[in-house]
């Protein structure tokens, strides 16, 4: 027997094993696996500013970190570290990263110059903020959102130049329910008007409120902002870069004028920013806005946000839009039981999520 043939013989007599299949190397050989690392080691971080894809965080050091409770942080509480800037991980996709969000933090987070870490993970949101850019803006279904993890929302309007805008606070006001955020109204410029009424037309809600004059203290509102995350908003030119500055003098935060002939603002702050107070807690500066979309809120959502209100629907009809004629809550406004105006602000919220204008 030719040695070719014994050696096919002894083959044919044993078994295959896997060292007898050869496998082609190259692309495909390693199999795909969606287990992702743990990340173990990753650092917390603030998210305090967002730039183009850059996010810039706060890492407290590790001293720091031993001596607080992650509790104690996430109420607004200071922090000491320094400041690393980052880029998403490509593992969290299309997950969106907001000024506020706390995320943990691998690669060079050392903070120095010319360095860049990676964010692998955003931690679980306590509120978010959200608007659309305008009350048509729902064709994507997507909502905007403004800022995370804030507990307070201040609405900062002018008493005058330029006049109030009642349906614009109505909307926020809406909006920071939706978010389960406490409101707060901020009055300036009273040394140009009285705040009595503006006031007054809040009072049926409990909304609370500070009044500020130009040149005046700020200790009403310091009260109001000391130990939590406050997000500042308003439409341009009421002040709030300048009451900003004042609570916090190193923020630089640029200002305006209004404008004589349209008694609007100009956009000054293009981005949001966390800014850390002297005596402890967090505001988080945004831009002006001159719109604040509801149509990624529903229409229950936003009678929610009138409360004095709400009573008087109990008569309404099924499906009942409270746009119509047969919305019961015309006689119960005729009946005194609420403030005219309210219902007024209500309808034309309702109305503006369907494209109507809601100029003031």
């Amino acid at each position: 027997m030719e040695r070719g043939q014994i050696e096919a013989e002894k083959l044919r007599k044993r078994e295959y094993d896997e060292d007898d299949v050869r496998v082609r190397p190259g692309k495909g050989s390693r199999p795909r696996t969606r287990i992702r690392p743990a990340h173990e080691d990753a650092v917390e971080g603030f998210v305090v500013a967002v730039d183009r894809g850059r996010y810039t965080c706060l890492v407290e050091s590790a001293g720091e970190k031993g001596r607080r409770r992650k509790k104690d942080r996430a109420d607004g509480a200071a922090m000491n570290g320094r400041i690393v800037v980052a880029m998403k991980a490509r593992e969290l996709g299309r997950k969106g990263i907001v000024v506020g969000d706390r995320v943990a933090l691998v690669g060079d987070v050392s903070g120095t110059s010319d360095t860049l870490a990676r964010v692998v993970r955003v931690e679980p949101r306590t509120s978010m903020l959200r608007r659309s850019a305008d009350d048509t803006d729902n064709t994507d279904g997507i909502e905007r959102p403004v800022v995370a993890n804030a507990d307070q929302l201040v609405i900062v309007t002018a008493l005058a130049d330029p006049q109030p805008r009642p349906r614009m606070i109505d909307r926020m006001l809406v909006a920071a329910f939706d978010a389960d955020i406490e409101p707060m109204l901020c009055l300036t410029k009273s040394d140009l008007a009285p705040p009595d009424e503006l006031v007054s037309l809040y009072a049926p809600l409990g909304v609370p409120y500070v009044v500020l004059q130009k040149g005046g203290t700020l200790e009403s509102v310091r009260e109001r902002l000391a130990g939590r995350t406050s997000v500042l908003v308003g439409h341009s030119g009421v002040g709030k870069s300048t009451l900003v500055n004042a609570l916090v003098p190193d923020a630089n935060r640029a200002v305006s004028h209004v404008n004589a002939v349209t008694g609007r603002g100009r956009h000054t702050s293009t981005s949001a920013v966390a800014l850390e107070l002297p005596d402890g807690g967090w505001i988080i500066d945004t831009p002006g806005v001159r719109s604040f979309g509801l149509a990624h809120i529903s229409v229950e959502t936003v009678l929610a946000g009138f409360p004095d209100l709400v009573e008087g629907t109990v008569e309404c009809p099924k499906g009942c839009n409270h746009l119509g004629e047969e919305c019961a809550l015309d006689a119960w406004v005729a009946a005194g039981h609420a403030d005219p105006t309210r219902l007024v602000s209500l309808r034309r919220l309702l109305a503006s999520r369907e494209g109507a204008p809601d100029d003031d």
